[in-house]
C-alpha cells in the first residue's frame, strides 16, 4: 500500500550477481540480495530488520560480487527464487506495519537503480508482476541533497559519503553486506528528520505501470537530451514490446518510434523519447540488453530525428490517433476496391473495431487512389489478438498481412504516401538543354577528401549537415558515395572541394567528428586517388591499386553540370528525381565514338540548387549522369546537328529492373540479358556512324549494371 503522504518508509538495499554501485543493472545481471527495514516517520522507531537471499537463473558471480558481497554460489542456491521472495517481502512489511500501528508505507531507495534498472526489468523478463508499491518510491540522494544543498551533486552521493557529510560513525566492516547499507540509511533519514531539518517526504519518484500511446506533432519542441535510438530490434516488435524492454523508465506519452525502410517495413530500428534527460541517461545503460535472444543496441538520439518519424500534420490523422490507449493493428495488401464495410466484414464480431468505421484509416496517395494499406483500432488486448489471428486470410482474392502497428507508424506511413508526386510520369520537356560535360578532376592536386567509416544509412543529407559550413566549398556533383558490388553503401565518400586548402581546413576540422552513433576519419587525397577507387581500386596507407575489374572500361565519367543559376523550384524537386542514364561501354580501339550524355531539363529551373543529389556508385560502375527525362527524338536530331555530334536517342538507351532479389549480383544480371544486343539498323536514318562505331553496336553487348 502506497500514500501520498505515507506515515512509513520501506528502507530497501539489493545486489545483483554482477556490477555494484554506479553500474548497477548495467550488466543486466539478476538479483541475489535484498535487506529491508521498516521506518516509523512520525514516531521515529523502526522494524525489524529483514535480510533475504535470492536464487538466480544463473549462479555465476562476479568476481566483483564475490569481494564486495562475500556470497557463493553454494548459499545462494539454498535460496528462494525472486517471486517467492517478493511475496515474503509484502508479508513480512505488513506485519512490522501492524506492529508500529501504521497503515501505508512507500519505498525509500539508495538512488533510482535497483528500482529501475533491476527490479522492473527483471521481473518483466521472468513474466511476474510487481505489487504497487515499487511504482512508487522516494530516491534518498534526492532527498537529501533537497535537505542539505551544501552536499556533494546528486549523482556524486553515495551512502558512505552522505554518513560522513552528517558525521555518523558507523563502521561497514563491522556489519554483514546489506545490513551496514540499510543501518545507515536508516540513521541518515533519522538525521534529516530531526528538528534542525524537520525534512518532510512528499513527492516520490514514479515509475508507469504502461506505455501511453498518443499522437505527436512536427510543431512539438522535442528536447534532444530525452532521445535515444534502438538497433537490433525483431521486425514484429511493437511500442509495447520496446516499452517492455526498457521497463522501469518512464517513456513520454507517444514517444515510441518504428523506424521504416524505403519499402515502408521496419528496419529493426526505432526511437525512444523520455520524459526527461535522467531517464534517458539510465536507458543509455541498457545498451546491448536482450529482447529475448536478441541483443539491442542503444545510442543517443536528437529530437529532430525524432520529430522526422514521429511527428505529423495531418487533421486526418490527428482525428484517428486522438481515440487514445488503443491498440493499432495495421493491414496490408488490401483489395485496391476494399470498402469499410468490406473491412469490418474480414475481422467479424470477435474482434469489433472501435468506432466502427472511425476507427478505420485507409492509407491513399495524394490523388485518392488507394495503396492497400490500413489501420485500424481496437479498444483492447483481446480484440487485438483476434484479429492478429487472421493473418494472411483472403479477403476478395487477396491474402491480408496483419501486425501490431504505432501511432508513430501511422505517421510515417501517411507522410511517406503524401510526398509521392501527383503525376506518375514527367511531363515532356520544352527546351533542350545540352550543358558542358563535367568531369570528375584528375591529377595529383590534393583537392578532395575521403570521409571513411560512415554510417551505413547515411546519404547526402547526412554528409552536407556533417560537413558544416564547408559545404560553401564543395563543387558542383562533388559528393560521391561508394557503394560495394551489392550496390549497398561502403562506409565511404569522396568529396571534390574548390582548392587543396580547403580540403586541408576540412580534413583538420571534420577529422574523427561525430555522424550520428560512428566517428568519421576525414583524409585529404587527390582527384587521382577518387578516381582510382571510384573505378574499382583500393586506397589505403600502401598506396594506390588499381581496380580489379577485367570487363570493358566504362567512358570516362561525365557529369551534366548546372549552370550557377541552374536550380529547380522546390515543389518540382519531388516530381523530377535524378535517374542514372546507361553510359555506353568504351575499348581502346573506339573510346573516340563513345558519345557524350544529353541531359534535358525541365523549363522551370529557377530556385532549388541540386548540386548534391546525384548517387555515385563505385565499383564495379562508374559514377552515374545526372538526368531527369529523355527529350523528343527531334530534339535530340537538332542538339546533334548543331554541336556536329553523333548522339544516340535516349529512348531504349535505359533499361530499369525493379524486384530484383537482395542477393542480386553483377552475374545474374548479365546472364538475364545474355544474347541481347544493340540493332543497328534502327540508328542509321537518325544518325551518321563511322565503321568503327557500327561495329561495335553490332557486337553482341557488353552490359553494364548500374
Amino acid at each position: 500500500m502506497t500514500a501520498s503522504h505515507s506515515d512509513s518508509l520501506v528502507v530497501l538495499f539489493g545486489a545483483t550477481a554482477g556490477a555494484y554501485g554506479a553500474k548497477l543493472g548495467s550488466d543486466e545481471r539478476e538479483l541475489i540480495l535484498l535487506v529491508w527495514q521498516v521506518v516509523d516517520l512520525q514516531n521515529k522507531k523502526v522494524g525489524t530488520l529483514h535480510k533475504s537471499l535470492v536464487k538466480a537463473d544463473n549462479l555465476d558471480l562476479s568476481d566483483q560480487c564475490r569481494e564486495v558481497s562475500g556470497l557463493t554460489p553454494e548459499g545462494l542456491g539454498k535460496a528462494e527464487p525472486l517471486d517467492r521472495v517478493l511475496q515474503q517481502f509484502s508479508q513480512l512489511v505488513s506485519s512490522d506495519l501492524k506492529v508500529l500501528g501504521r497503515s501505508s508505507y512507500t519505498l525509500c531507495s539508495d538512488g533510482q537503480l535497483l528500482i529501475r534498472q533491476v527490479l522492473h526489468p527483471e521481473t518483466s523478463k521472468k513474466n511476474f508482476l510487481l505489487s504497487d508499491c515499487f511504482y512508487s518510491f522516494y530516491d534518498l540522494r534526492k532527498e537529501f541533497h533537497t535537505c542539505y544543498p551544501s552536499s556533494a551533486a546528486v549523482k556524486d552521493l553515495t551512502i558512505k559519503t552522505m554518513a560522513e557529510y552528517l558525521g555518523l560513525g558507523t563502521d561497514e566492516a563491522e556489519e554483514d553486506f546489506g545490513v551496514w547499507q540499510v543501518k545507515t540509511m536508516v540513521a541518515i533519514i533519522f538525521s534529516m528528520l530531526s528538528e534542525g531539518c524537520n525534512h518532510v517526504f512528499t513527492e516520490p519518484e514514479t515509475v508507469k505501470h504502461k506505455y501511453e500511446t498518443g499522437p505527436c506533432s512536427k510543431s512539438e519542441t522535442v528536447d534532444s537530451e530525452t532521445v535515444i535510438r534502438a538497433r537490433g530490434l525483431p521486425w514484429q516488435s511493437s511500442d509495447q514490446d520496446i516499452a517492455r524492454f526498457f521497463k522501469g523508465l518512464n517513456i513520454a506519452k507517444g514517444g515510441v518510434a518504428l523506424c521504416l525502410n524505403s519499402q515502408g517495413r521496419r528496419n529493426g530500428e526505432a526511437l525512444v523519447r523520455f520524459v526527461n534527460s535522467e531517464q534517458r541517461d539510465l536507458a543509455l545503460e541498457r545498451h546491448k540488453h536482450h529482447m529475448g535472444s536478441r541483443y539491442i543496441e542503444v545510442y543517443k538520439a536528437t529530437g529532430e530525428e525524432f520529430l522526422k518519424i514521429a511527428g505529423g500534420t495531418s487533421n486526418e490523422v490527428a482525428q484517428f490517433l486522438s481515440k487514445e490507449n488503443q491498440v493499432i493493428i495495421r493491414m496490408r495488401g488490401l483489395p485496391f476496391t476494399a470498402t469499410q464495410e468490406d473491412v469490418l466484414g474480414f475481422l467479424g464480431p470477435e474482434c469489433p473495431v472501435t468506432g466502427g468505421k472511425e476507427g478505420l484509416l485507409f492509407v491513399k496517395y495524394p490523388d485518392g487512389r488507394p495503396t492497400g494499406d490500413a489501420f485500424v483500432l481496437f479498444s483492447c488486448e483481446e480484440y487485438a489478438q483476434n484479429a492478429l489471428k487472421k493473418h494472411k486470410e483472403i479477403l476478395g482474392k487477396r491474402y491480408i498481412e496483419l501486425f501490431r502497428s504505432t501511432a508513430a507508424e501511422v505517421q510515417q506511413v501517411l507522410n511517406r504516401y503524401m510526398s509521392t508526386p501527383l503525376i506518375p510520369t514527367l511531363p515532356t520537356p520544352i527546351i533542350p538543354v545540352i550543358p558542358p560535360p563535367y568531369t570528375i578532376a584528375a591529377g595529383s592536386v590534393r583537392d578532395c577528401v575521403r570521409l571513411r567509416g560512415l554510417p551505413y544509412t547515411a546519404g547526402i543529407d547526412d554528409i552536407l549537415e556533417f560537413m558544416g559550413d564547408a559545404t560553401g566549398d564543395i563543387k558542383p556533383h562533388g559528393v560521391h558515395m561508394v557503394l560495394n558490388q551489392q550496390g549497398r553503401p561502403s562506409g565511404d565518400a569522396f568529396i571534390q572541394m574548390k582548392s587543396a586548402d580547403k580540403a586541408f581546413m576540412v580534413a583538420q576540422k571534420c577529422h574523427k567528428k561525430m555522424m550520428k552513433d560512428r566517428y568519421v576519419e576525414v583524409f585529404q587525397c587527390s582527384g587521382e586517388e577518387m578516381n582510382f577507387v571510384l573505378m574499382g581500386g583500393t586506397l589505403n596507407r600502401s598506396g594506390l591499386s588499381p581496380p580489379p575489374c577485367k570487363l570493358p572500361c566504362l567512358s570516362p565519367p561525365a557529369y551534366a553540370a548546372f549552370q550557377t543559376a541552374a536550380v529547380i523550384p522546390a515543389e518540382a524537386a519531388a516530381l523530377y528525381q535524378p535517374q542514372a542514364l546507361l553510359p555506353s561501354t568504351r575499348t581502346p580501339q573506339a573510346s573516340a565514338a563513345a558519345p557524350p550524355t544529353v541531359t534535358y531539363y525541365p523549363a522551370q529551373a529557377a530556385q532549388l540548387y541540386m548540386n548534391y543529389t546525384a548517387y555515385y556508385p563505385s565499383p564495379p560502375v562508374s559514377p552515374t549522369t545526372v538526368g531527369y527525362i529523355a527529350a523528343p527524338p527531334g530534339a535530340v536530331a537538332a542538339a546533334a546537328t548543331a554541336t556536329h555530334t553523333p548522339i544516340l536517342p535516349q529512348p531504349g538507351a535505359l533499361v530499369r529492373m525493379q524486384g530484383l532479389p537482395y542477393n542480386t549480383g553483377m552475374k545474374e544480371i548479365l546472364s538475364f540479358f545474355q544474347g541481347y544486343q544493340y540493332a543497328p539498323d534502327d540508328y542509321n536514318g537518325l544518325i551518321q556512324l563511322s565503321d568503327q562505331a557500327r561495329s561495335v553496336l553490332q557486337a553482341p553487348k557488353e552490359w553494364v549494371c548500374l
